[in-house]
């Protein structure tokens, strides 16, 4: 695997599910193939669950890892062909990747849409350039628009806990025919505008899984065609909830789909759309998951995140075990 963005680049997802679960199993088992390698971890942006959960992953995996924060202690770095340098960036980017190349062995980005360029955000600009020029293989540890090792985890958790239902519901709880479990991606209201990198790889993982998959969201915040798929839209979010096995929730502002002038604005703040108790009791005992950070109160109420049926911390700890594959699997193709 030479490059790590989209749902398709992890090949047959049981395999990759059995794969993860044999890492989590057995965390340390393939430190050989990090021995004297580097992966060089590069943030644009800020981050914590990634920052941590990739270092720790590369780790295990018995490797060095570098962190390069651009934006606290390094040269500011130009990102734009055909610019006059003569202002605070003192370094372009096609200079910086291929030297950053020299010193690693894997290369991890993280850098996040500007969200007021559709055209140039969709284009992975920023992430496109260190596949091209660094000469390493390079994941997204979140871009412009995915963050595929999130919704990697967010597969691998509800795969967990459907596994836990489906068992249950054989042993003294009714038994029947396994059915898919219903997973709904709803918007809630925020404060800032923020991208669309997580619904967008949460539906794109969702359509690839065996799933009954659902998107809702108020009008006018359609996410793009060729992430949402086959999912089904709803905009009514009762309808959307009845019967839900799992809740992700997420903010994201407009995609600017139906009305490209409203692309990265916040064109709603409906708290209506705020998961509360009422919400959960619309789902089938559903359990509730968010990426984090998540705004209290905002997204979702304090009762529904600290209640039993929260797996947002479980969901969290699984992206150690995300990212481990994906790196493994690129060190075994080096």
């Amino acid at each position: 695997m030479k490059s790590f963005i989209n749902v398709e680049d992890i090949g047959d997802l049981r395999q990759a599910l059995a794969e993860a679960q044999e890492i989590k199993n057995e965390r340390f088992k393939y430190q050989h193939l990090g021995r004297n390698k580097t992966l060089m971890m590069i943030f644009f942006n800020n981050s914590l669950r990634t920052r941590l959960s990739t270092q720790k992953a590369a780790m295990n995996l018995g490797m060095n890892v570098i962190v390069l924060d651009v934006n606290a202690g390094a040269w500011k770095l130009e990102t734009e062909r055909g610019v006059i340098m003569d202002g605070d960036k003192s370094e372009h980017l096609l200079e910086a990747i291929p030297v950053m190349g020299c010193y690693c062995d894997l290369i991890g980005v993280r850098s996040f849409a500007g969200l007021t360029d559709r055209e140039y955000d969709y284009a992975e600009t920023v992430l496109q350039q260190f596949i091209r020029y660094s000469g390493r293989p390079v994941f997204a540890m979140e871009t412009a628009t995915v963050h595929p090792l999130q919704a990697f985890a967010d597969l691998i958790t509800i795969e967990e806990y459907w596994a836990k239902e489906q068992a249950a519901a054989t042993t003294g709880k009714g038994g029947g025919q396994p059915r898919r479990p219903k997973v709904v991606l709803t918007w809630a209201p925020h404060c800032r505008a923020l991208p669309q990198a997580v619904p967008n790889s949460f539906a794109q993982w969702m359509n690839a899984a065996d799933v009954d998959f659902v998107v809702t969201h108020p009008e006018g915040y359609e996410l793009d065609p060729q992430f949402v798929g086959n999912a089904r839209v709803e905009y009514d979010q009762r309808k959307a909830f009845e019967g839900a096995d799992f809740i992700y929730a997420k903010n994201w502002s407009n995609p600017g789909v139906t009305n490209p002038a409203d692309y990265g604005k916040i064109t709603s703040k409906d708290m209506a759309w705020t998961v509360d108790s009422e919400h959960m009791a619309w789902t089938n005992n559903g359990k509730f998951m968010h990426c984090l950070p998540v705004r209290r109160n905002l997204i979702v109420t304090d009762e529904v995140i600290e209640s039993p049926n929260s797996i947002v911390i479980p969901e969290a700890a699984n992206r150690e075990i995300s990212c481990s594959v994906v790196i493994k699997r690129m060190l075994e193709a080096l």
